[in-house]
């Protein structure tokens, strides 16, 4: 009798333990990200943010509306983190910590740089925020799966920043203010 109550407990324990082991290897929906970029002078600057897959969705004018706030991601605020000044499109972005939303259009997309931080994606106070910045839209010429940021070094002091996902990319420039 202790023998197979042994037996049995020894087998609830390895399918505990199996059942764990199959949930830590299951990767989130939206796994974070980070893009960043380290200009000449040494000073960075690094998004934060959730990448969602596309899984057969129709994305923007669908999953993602157009000509509404949009979180920028997944989860939790695309955050921003700039260690300088900066000027992203045109617009001064002063040293510090923001996060980032964005309005999908047909034909435009419009970057929001708002200055609460911390707060999840869906949480946008437009009071809050620092600025609106066009940003130039192009198709892309294939679907992407997976929403991606990207900081792309273009110069000593300057980048640009990308956003794309299915057959959309969205760009602005981002320039180290001296």
């Amino acid at each position: 009798m202790l023998k197979s109550r042994f037996l049995i407990w020894n087998g609830l324990v390895v399918v505990a333990l199996c059942a764990l082991a199959i949930a830590q290897d299951k990767k989130p929906l939206s796994p974070p990200a980070t893009a960043s970029v380290t200009f000449a002078d040494g000073k960075t600057v690094t998004i934060n943010y959730s990448q969602p897959s596309m899984r057969n969705r129709k994305i923007f004018g669908g999953l993602v509306p157009y000509d509404k706030v949009w979180r920028t991601g997944a989860n939790a605020a695309t955050s921003l983190q700039t260690d300088v000044n900066l000027t992203i499109g045109g617009t001064a972005v002063p040293a510090g910590g923001y996060t980032l939303y964005t309005i999908p259009s047909q034909n435009k997309w419009t970057l929001i740089i708002n200055k609460q931080t911390g707060q999840w994606g869906t949480k946008y106070e437009q009071s809050q925020d620092l600025a609106r910045i066009p940003m130039k839209v192009t198709q892309r010429p294939s679907g992407l799966e997976l929403f991606t940021i990207s900081l792309d070094k273009n110069g000593g002091d300057s980048a640009d920043l990308k956003i794309e996902w299915e057959n959309t990319l969205a760009s602005v420039d981002v320039k180290e203010q001296k």
